[in-house]
């Protein structure tokens, strides 16, 4: 078995003879807050699940917070994203309620012409 040039350096060398206080070095990197503007549920709200239009102010606060953190105002941009996020879910919420009350509305129409037939 051959050795490479690191290994028998470092088998020549042996382990620090230095019981002195050992030094380290510190590198604060700074973690870049990652802020979700949800524009592209927003314009999905917009598009198809527009109830009372707040699809659309949705997107709008989309817009803001994707403008707020190209300024670099990541405070801004997080208070215009959760505004979106919450009329995003309002939005959802409100389309998911009303496909489910048509859809029951369409079923007791269709047997209660059924019934009626009979």
């Amino acid at each position: 078995m051959e050795m490479t040039k690191g290994e028998h350096e470092l088998a020549f060398m042996g382990a620090p003879q230095h019981s002195g206080p050992v030094m380290y070095t510190v590198v604060d990197v700074p973690t870049d807050t990652v802020v979700r503007d949800h524009v592209v549920w927003s314009l999905f709200s917009t598009l198809f699940l527009n109830p009372f239009c707040l699809g659309f102010v949705a997107f709008a606060y989309s817009v803001k917070s994707r403008d707020r953190k190209m300024v670099g105002d990541m405070v801004g941009a997080q208070r215009f994203a959760s505004t979106a996020k919450c009329l995003n879910i309002c939005t959802l919420i409100l389309a998911f309620l009303a496909l489910v009350s048509f859809l029951v509305f369409y079923i007791v129409e269709s047997t209660s012409s059924i019934s009626r037939q009979y």
